[in-house]
């Protein structure tokens, strides 16, 4: 399950109610997390130990559905990253703005010397 962020929330109101132009980012990043991300951006990423998130990128969405349709691997980790629960898509590869937020399927522990990889298919984004 996935949600949107508050500034998301707020951009597409403003989009479709003719407010203001939500302009499309220039690339998707996917961030990491021990613990929720929260609609406020509040919550703790992933750092250090060769972490850093990833371009990704989905295909068009279909009945209130997208995946990502590239898979996506994760720089092999250089310490313990602990275990990695939730996600965060961004609109920069740090910093930037929380996009969509949601839980893994299933959590992973990544220890030293561990690749987390995304298959084709494994991000699924709905709107609900």
């Amino acid at each position: 399950m996935s949600a949107l962020s508050d500034y998301a929330e707020n951009e597409l109101l403003d989009h479709l109610l003719g407010t203001g132009a939500f302009t499309m980012p220039s690339a998707v990043y996917v961030g990491l997390s021990t613990g929720s991300f929260n609609d406020d951006n509040s919550g703790t990423e992933l750092s250090g130990n060769n972490y850093t998130r990833k371009a990704v990128s989905f295909g068009a969405a279909s009945s209130g559905t997208a995946s990502n349709d590239a898979a996506v691997e994760f720089s092999a980790a250089t310490g313990s990253w602990g275990t990695v629960s939730h996600f965060g898509l961004f609109d920069a590869s740090s910093g930037g703005n929380l996009l969509i937020h949601g839980a893994l399927t299933a959590s992973k522990t990544i220890e030293s010397g561990d690749i987390l990889k995304l298959a084709i298919g494994d991000m699924d984004i709905t709107a609900g």
